[in-house]
This record gives structure tokens, sequence and C-alpha cells, in this order.
């Protein structure tokens, strides 16, 4: 099917599912006395209850549902979603508020009001909580593996909440098919959460790898390969990603994303080149030959393999963001490709360039040019200098630029400036794909 229209049909459903609720309110029994803005209030809070149930579903990383967009574009969206539920939370108990002043005792002094108010403004607190612990975790220091476990928890607490407040105030739930459908709502969140939380990892448990290979690379990178044990492992293609959990059972929540650096092998043999960045990444140097590891994967969109038609590839990459880039390379090579290619990477100096003595050779088995950009090169540098330019890219670019496929991947700010300066270049959209490394 086209991904447009996969990724149409997926919408359509977000948004029915999001909105059948509020829609049940115009059929069911409304209590008397309510009025225009108490019902705005109340369809506002069946929406919001709704989102924080589908944010379940768009961190459960099901294939199928996330292969039309990417999946670090969904965990974009959960995240800026988060936002918009937030507010429309929010505005549920403000509007009573505003409509009578005398709510708003309620709201601030919880041990006086009733326990499925209170469990109201329980929910609201710990989505407040979320919400700011996600936003604010890298300035504050918050360990990604306690953020993520603690982020689950409160979720989980904050939604068990507002179906109690739901159900206990029972304006409009008193409808069989209304509370059908939370019924339907609150066992579809179960459901999910027993697949994420416990299901998938003993799947995992029955899938082990092992860690076969530690090798440093510049800029503070290791090449950690793993390799399976009693099973196939699984096919990917080049470009793709995997969630790795090394050294710890897969119940524990401790596995993070990375790049498929490794071209497809049938021994099932996974690399993956990580930068040292902190929490798990700083002590790869540290992992012995011989460690369990669990590879949950392939994911993403982000391949060349999906644009075959291409008359060549480029490839834009900022600092590690050069990972998904060397799987392409390295496969393309490996099925000898005979059409030209160009590789554009951005750094601060030359000692920070990951890879490029394989950059290097990859040039030389296959029409491969590849250009390194230092912000703060050497002395005799007799490169490119300064950051990747829209002036740069337009002198590089061969004249049937508008029939390659660009891949860019780096930090947001300069894969954004990439799109900016390719749609310049009048490089179609469709033409141009990123992936966001750090979307977690």
């Amino acid at each position: 099917m086209n991904p447009l229209v996969s990724g149409a049909i997926w919408l359509s459903f977000y948004l029915g599912i999001v909105l059948a609720p509020v829609a049940l309110l115009l059929v069911a029994p409304t209590p008397p006395g309510g009025g225009f803005w108490w019902d705005v209030s109340m369809g506002l809070g069946f929406a919001g209850l709704t989102m924080m149930a589908v944010q379940f579903v768009l961190t459960a990383r099901f294939k199928r549902a996330t292969a039309p967009f990417g999946i670090d574009v969904i965990y974009a969206f959960h995240r800026y979603l988060a936002y918009a539920l937030l507010a429309i939370i929010l505005l549920h108990p403000l509007i009573l508020v505003l409509r009578d002043p005398a709510q708003l005792s309620a709201i601030i002094t919880p041990w006086d009001a009733p326990l499925e108010v209170s469990a109201g403004t329980a929910s609201l607190f710990l989505l407040l909580v979320i919400v700011g612990a996600s936003v604010f975790r890298k300035p504050l220091r918050i360990p990604y593996e306690a953020w993520r476990a603690t982020h689950l928890f409160l979720s989980i607490g904050a939604i068990g909440f507002a179906f109690y407040h739901l159900w206990g105030v029972s304006y409009y739930t008193e409808a069989s098919a209304v509370r059908g459908l939370w019924v339907l709502i609150g066992f579809s969140i179960g459901a999910v959460v027993f697949y994420v939380r416990l299901l998938r990892p003993w799947r995992l448990l029955h899938k082990p790898f092992r860690v076969v290979d530690v090798r440093p690379e510049l800029a503070d990178c290791w090449t950690l390969a793993v390799e399976p044990v009693g099973h196939e492992g699984f096919l990917y293609e080049p470009g793709q990603f995997a969630w790795l959990t090394v050294d710890r059972s897969p119940f524990f929540m401790q596995e993070h994303p990375f790049s498929i650096a490794s071209s497809p092998h049938p021994s099932g043999r996974l690399e993956f080149v990580i930068k040292e960045l902190g929490d798990f990444t700083s002590t790869v140097g540290q992992i012995p030959p011989g460690t369990v590891a669990y590879a949950d994967g392939p994911y993403g969109s982000f391949s060349m393999d999906r644009h075959p038609e291409a008359a060549g590839y480029v490839f834009l990459a900022g600092g590690i963001g050069i990972a998904p880039m060397i799987s392409m390379l390295r496969t393309l090579a490996e099925r000898e490709d005979e059409r030209p290619h160009l590789v554009f990477t951005g750094h601060s100096k030359w000692d920070r360039v990951p890879l490029r003595e394989e950059l290097s050779d990859l040039s030389e088995r296959i029409d491969l040019q590849v250009i390194h950009v230092l912000e703060e090169p050497p002395d005799d540098w007799d490169g490119e200098e300064g950051w990747i330019t829209a002036e740069m890219l337009d002198r590089y670019l061969p004249p049937e630029r508008h029939e390659f496929h660009y891949f860019i991947c780096g930090p947001v700010p300069m894969i954004r400036a990439m799109e900016t300066f390719l749609k310049e270049l009048e490089v179609a959209p469709g033409h141009v794909h990123t992936e966001l490394f750090d979307m977690v």
C-alpha cells in the first residue's frame, strides 16, 4: 500500500478513536442544568482521557502502525501530543472553575473533596510531573533508565486516576454504550501494557544474542557487535535500528535505540556504532565479549531499499548520524552498486570524525565522493570548512540531483537546515528522508 494512503488511514483511525467518546456525548443522556460550557468541559475531558490512552499505543512499537511514518516520527508525535493533551485536560477543570468559582476549592483542597474529584486532581498532577520530567530530563540529569521506569508507572497512575474520576462522577457514563466504550478502552490499555512489558520481553528472552566484539572508534565511539544464539536473528533493511539490551533481562526496561551499522548478513550478526553520551553509552567500552544481549528490531523507515529507483544517494550526516549511513554504504559496496553517491559529514575537528578510514575505503570500492566539513580544521586542511551550506551542496551535487534521494541524520538543527537547503535547491520533498537519533 502507498505510504501516504497508509498514513492517512492510520491518522483517520487515530482521530476516530479520540472523537468517538465525544460523539457519544451527543446521544447519551445529560444531567439537567449543565449548559453549553459544562458540555464543552466534559467533551474536553473525554477527549483528553482518550488521548492519554492512545499515548500507550503510540510507544508500543507496533511495526505495522509505525511503518508509514517511521518510529522516530511516531515518538516525536507522542511527545508533542503530550503538550496538546495536557492543555486539553487543563481546560477541563478551568472551564468549570470559570463557570462556577466554588469548584476551585475541590481542586486546591482535594482532601476535602469527594474521592472521585480528588482522583481527577491527582491524575492532572501526575500528568504535569510526567511532562515536566520529560521536558527537563537532560537539564536535571535524570538517568534515562530511571526516567523511563518512572514515566511508565506515573503514566499508569495518571490514567488509572482519570478512569476512577470518570467512573465516579458518572454524569455521562450511565448509558450502556458509553460505559461499554470506556470498558473497551480500559481493556485495550491493559492489553497494550501486557504485550509491551510482559509478552514481548518474554519472546526476546528466548532469542538472545551474544557480544562478540567491542572495538574503539574515533570521537568517543565504539563498535559493538552481537550474534544470535540458537536462532537466526532477524532480517532488516540497511539504515534501520533496533532496541538493544546488554547484560540485563529484557524485563528490566533498560533497552536503548541504536542504528544498525552493519549490512544485512546471513549469520544474523548486528553491529552498532555507539557514541559515549552518558548513562549506558559511557560503559560500552567495558562490555566483555560473551556478554548476553537482546535486540528488538528492526524498526524505522530510514532505508535506501525503500527507494530503489533513485539515480544515486546523497547522505548528510552530523556526528553519530553516520551510523545508519554506514550500513547503507556497506550494503551498496557489497552489492557492487554502480550508481554515483555522495556523503557529506559535519564535525568539529578531524579527530572527531568516526569511521573516516572506512569511508575512504568505501570510496575506492564504489562510485562514492566523501566530503568532510570541519568547524575547526587543522592547519594543513584543504577540504571544506565551517558548516554544510546550500552553496556547498550546489557545488558538489550533479546536474541530475533531482533524481537522487537524500538521507539526513544528525542533530535536529542540522536536519532542519539541510531540509531548508534542499528545498532551496528544488529537491522534491518526497526525495528527502530524515531520522532523529535523539528521539527519546
